[in-house]
């Protein structure tokens, strides 16, 4: 008797070796700024997490916080949005798995007015000016340390716009403060226009002023679910999920 149990005993630990593993599903944690999360994120989360295999989380994160949190948060993101500067910093730093960064797509800055009001051509930069001159327009505090709000400000000091009366809310977004019915006229990312019922997106900026701001993801190297990352990323850049950025004012590249 003691010699059968002697040989089952080690029959059943073989067993349980050679036994297929299936593999857990993943939490994977993507950490970004509004650019991303602004844009078809959540509603490409929402498809991705009803396949029934990994469970994807969103972190949201403003740009000037992603780097430093990309290398301490606990848990660690699995993937990072950033514009392509930051996401290099974030390379030479060896925070990122660099086979893994891929393009995603550029946000663009666009004019907003009060939903229902006329939307005016802006279609040149001399078009734009006259509008803008034309009331109060509500942007993004630039000394919060956004790239949204550094950029406007940038292109508002040029020659040409020189009088355009410029306001910017105690807290948050322009548009969201011409939403809640401050100004006349809101600069912002597109995607942070077309997210609001109460305003109408007019037109994006003129191209030659460069109003735009691109995405770029990446595993990180502190995940801890590289494959998983990998593939969600694959999934965000996929042929069937640029129609959903896209439809989000979002051009996937």
């Amino acid at each position: 008797m003691r010699a059968i149990r002697l040989f089952v005993l080690p029959a059943l630990l073989l067993a349980l070796l050679l036994a297929p593993r299936f593999a857990r599903a993943a939490e994977i944690r993507i950490i970004s700024p509004g650019i991303v999360y602004n844009a078809a994120l959540y509603e490409l989360v929402a498809d991705y997490n009803k396949t029934g295999g990994d469970t994807v989380v969103i972190v949201r994160g403003t740009m000037d916080q992603i780097i430093g949190k990309a290398k301490t948060d606990v848990p660690p993101a699995d993937v990072v949005g950033l514009p392509p500067d930051l996401m290099n910093t974030l390379m030479l730093d060896g925070g990122i798995v660099n086979s893994s960064y891929t393009p995603l797509g550029r946000g663009e800055l666009g004019l907003a007015v009060k939903k229902g009001a006329p939307k005016p051509d802006i279609a040149t930069v001399e078009k734009l000016a006259a509008v803008l001159k034309s009331g109060t327009v509500m942007t993004n505090d630039p000394k919060s340390g956004t790239l949204q709000g550094t950029m406007i400000e940038g292109i508002l000091k040029r020659p040409e716009f020189m009088g355009v009366k410029i306001a910017h809310p105690a807290k948050g977004e322009g548009a969201a403060a011409l939403a809640n019915g401050q100004g006349d006229m809101a600069i912002q990312l597109v995607q942070e226009i077309l997210n609001k019922p109460q305003i109408d997106l007019v037109a994006p900026l003129p191209v030659e002023l460069g109003g735009h701001i691109d995405a770029v993801l990446a595993v990180s190297s502190r995940s801890p679910n590289p494959q998983a990352a990998a593939a969600f990323i694959k999934f965000l850049t996929s042929p069937a999920a640029k129609a959903a950025w896209q439809a989000k004012g979002f051009r996937p590249f």
